[in-house]
C-alpha cells in the first residue's frame, strides 16, 4: 500500500511539474487532449464498471459542450456558472432517462443509448439555427474564471487536469465505499441484492448520472478551448475512442483509462503523416490487448505483481 501510494504521488508530482520543465505548446496542447479524454473515459469506465456499456457517453460530452456554449455566447451567461451547468443538465437528463433505458442489459442497453447517441448529433445537425449544423459554432470565447480568461495553454492544461483528478478520485472514493461494494453485488448476484432490499435501479441511475455529469463538464472545457463545435466531435467513433482507452488501459481499476489516455490520445498526432493507417493501428492495438492482455495494461501489471509474490 504505501509503494502504490508513492507511485501515486510521483506521477501527480509529474503531471504537475512538467509544463513548467518543458515549454512546449504542442506538447501542451496533447496533454490538454489527455486531461479531457482521461475525464470522459473515466466516466465510462464507471458504467462499464457496473455492466453497463452506455454508447452515449460521446453525445454527453457534445451535450455538456454546446449547453456551455450557448449559454455563454447566446444569453451572456459567465462561464463560472455555465461550466457547471453543462454538467448538471448532462445529469439531469441521464437521471431522466436512466429509469427508462437502465431496465434492460447487455446488447439493449448498448442498442438504446445508441439510439440515443445517434439522436442527439442528428439534433446538432439539423437545428441549424441554435446549433449551426454540420459548419459548426466559430469564436467560441475562451473560458474565463473570476474574471480572468484563460488564454494559456498552461492554464488549460491545469484546468483540465484539476477536472480529471476530481473525476478520477470520484471513482475510486464511489467502488471502494459501501456503494460499491453494493454495485459490485449487483453484478455478481443481482437477485441476492435485491433480497436483501436493494434497489438495483436507483444505484444504476446514480452511477448513470453522475458518469454524465463529468462528461458534460469535460465537454464545456473541450469548447472553450477549441473555441469551434462541430457534431463530428461527437460522433459513434469518438464513442470508440473511449472504449478502447478503456480495453487497452484496464476496464477493472479507474487508472485504466488514464494509461490507456496518455498512450492513446497522441496516436493521431504521431500518424498524422500517414492518416490512412490510423484506423489499422488502432484495431491493432486492440487485438493485441485482447488477445495478450484480456485484462488491460493495469490487469496485466497486477498479474505480474501477484506472479512476483507468489515467488
Amino acid at each position: 500500500m504505501t509503494l502504490r501510494i508513492v507511485v501515486m504521488v510521483a506521477i501527480a508530482a509529474m503531471a504537475i511539474g512538467w509544463p513548467f520543465l518543458l515549454e512546449n505548446r504542442y506538447i501542451t496542447h496533447i496533454g490538454v487532449l489527455i486531461a479531457i479524454s482521461i475525464t470522459t473515459s473515466v466516466s465510462l469506465n464507471m458504467m462499464l464498471r457496473i455492466g453497463q456499456l452506455s454508447v452515449a457517453q460521446a453525445a454527453f460530452m457534445g451535450l455538456g459542450a454546446y449547453t456551455s456554449t450557448l449559454l455563454v455566447m447566446r444569453l451572456g451567461v459567465p462561464f463560472l456558472l455555465a461550466f457547471p451547468a453543462s454538467g448538471l443538465l448532462v445529469a439531469a437528463i441521464a437521471a431522466a432517462i436512466g429509469p427508462i433505458f437502465l431496465r434492460v442489459k447487455g446488447v439493449y442497453f448498448v442498442l438504446l443509448t445508441f439510439a440515443f447517441g445517434e439522436g442527439i448529433v442528428l439534433m446538432f445537425q439539423e437545428w441549424v439555427s441554435l446549433f449551426g449544423g454540420n459548419n459548426g459554432i466559430h469564436g467560441i470565447p475562451k473560458a474565463s474564471l473570476f474574471g480572468t480568461s484563460m488564454v494559456s495553454l498552461r492554464s488549460y492544461y491545469f484546468f483540465a487536469l484539476g477536472l480529471a483528478g476530481v473525476t478520477l478520485f470520484t471513482s475510486i472514493v464511489i467502488f471502494r465505499s459501501a456503494i460499491g461494494t453494493v454495485l459490485d453485488s449487483l453484478n455478481e448476484n443481482e437477485a441476492l441484492s435485491q433480497s436483501l432490499g436493494v434497489n438495483p435501479l436507483s444505484y444504476r441511475v446514480a452511477v448513470f448520472a453522475v458518469a454524465g455529469f463529468f462528461t458534460g463538464l469535460a465537454g464545456s472545457i473541450y469548447a472553450h478551448y477549441t473555441g469551434f463545435l462541430s457534431p463530428d466531435a461527437f460522433s459513434f467513433w469518438s464513442f470508440v475512442d473511449m472504449l478502447v482507452i478503456n480495453v487497452i488501459g484496464g476496464i477493472g481499476s479507474p487508472f485504466g483509462p488514464v494509461i490507456g489516455a496518455i498512450l492513446l490520445v497522441p496516436l493521431p498526432e504521431l500518424l498524422r503523416d500517414v492518416r490512412q493507417y490510423q484506423m489499422l493501428t488502432y484495431g491493432l492495438l486492440l487485438l493485441t490487448a485482447v488477445l495478450f492482455l484480456p485484462s488491460g495494461i493495469v490487469g496485466g501489471l497486477r498479474e505480474l505483481q501477484r506472479r512476483w509474490r507468489a515467488r
